[in-house]
């Protein structure tokens, strides 16, 4: 059974690296478990802690965790809830098409933000945040697609995440699409 060790990563590894960690930690955490809301709150430490290990700007991440599909919002209208997450107090709802989140679920297409000053139409949850990427969870199934949540991530520093984080991030959305009861 996977524990607490899962979140230490060794100093000196290549991002590529820490995110596989990651993905292999998930896996493993997800291991006869759908639950969302603990498979998200695990998976938003491993990303803090892998993140943290490695120089800047990565370990200049403040907020790493998940917004989900609100339920409760009219399907006319659809929202985001906060999930788990590591870092500050965040924005409780984020209507779709609003704000970094609610552009990645609308549009279903990961966001990256290198500067989020410069991105119209930014909510700042917290006003340290410089740079942002989001990234849809999207459940799919024959031709009919859902965005069930998406994990985002804010850094201190302008330009702090770009392909590699795209990659790894999009392969981890989609595990955890498939690993969990939405």
């Amino acid at each position: 059974m996977v524990h607490a060790d899962a979140s230490h990563f060794k100093e000196g590894v290549s991002k590529q690296e820490a995110y596989q960690q990651v993905l292999e930690q998930a896996k493993a955490l997800f291991e006869g478990q759908r639950n969302w809301v603990c498979n998200l709150a695990n998976t938003a430490s491993l990303l803090h802690h892998a993140l943290h290990s490695l120089p800047a700007p990565s370990s200049s991440v403040n907020w790493a965790g998940f917004y989900v599909l609100d339920q409760s919002a009219a399907a006319s209208r659809p929202q985001l809830i906060l999930g788990p997450f590591m870092g500050r107090v965040a924005c409780q709802t984020i209507p779709f098409g609003k704000g970094v989140c609610g552009t990645a679920a609308a549009k279903a297409e990961t966001q990256i933000i290198p500067n989020v000053e410069e991105w119209p139409g930014h909510i700042a949850c917290d006003g340290q945040t410089k740079s942002e990427i989001v990234v849809p969870i999207v459940l799919r199934g024959g031709q009919n697609e859902k965005v069930v949540g998406v994990i985002d991530l804010d850094c201190e520093d302008l330009e702090g995440f770009g392909d590699v984080d795209r990659e790894w991030l999009e392969k981890l959305a989609e595990l955890l699409a498939r690993s969990c009861d939405w």
